[in-house]
């Protein structure tokens, strides 16, 4: 059976909650997801598979988390060309400007960001982001 990876980091919990919502829709979409945190599987699983979904939360000054994400991050860069890849984050405050940041830098390594930008939330994931995160876990099933 196929299966998506949908490698996270989570300060709070927020961001992982949205990884298992991913997760979910993916195995409505009749595939196996694998949810790990980036501190528990390298990039390198990452190379020889087409598609997968990355997530971190707003950090600091609207950055990437970086004592596990950023490095996580920096080696799919490397091979991200022809991979599409589903970003999804929580943030706290600010307007998601981390987020454009990492879609536009995984698009210039030439990943197909799916939908065009990541999926973000406020806080914890409410009705509508769980909507938006499971039908971008079916996105991801398709692709594989």
């Amino acid at each position: 059976m196929a299966k998506v990876v949908v490698a996270y980091w989570s300060g709070t919990g927020n961001t992982e909650r949205m990884a298992e919502i991913i997760g979910n829709g993916v195995k409505a979409a009749g595939k196996e997801a694998e949810v790990v945190s980036m501190d528990a599987i390298s990039a390198a699983d990452l190379k020889d598979v087409p598609a997968f979904a990355l997530g971190c939360p707003s950090m600091g000054d609207e950055e990437l988390e970086d004592s596990v994400a950023e490095g996580f991050v920096a080696e799919v860069e490397s091979f991200a060309a022809g991979k599409s890849i589903g970003l999804f984050g929580s943030y706290g405050w600010g307007d998601g400007q981390w987020m454009r940041d990492w879609t536009e830098r995984m698009k210039n390594a030439g990943a197909t960001v799916i939908g065009d930008e990541g999926v973000i939330c406020c806080g914890e994931p409410d009705g509508d982001a769980e909507v938006t995160l499971e039908e971008l876990g079916k996105a991801l099933a398709a692709l594989v």
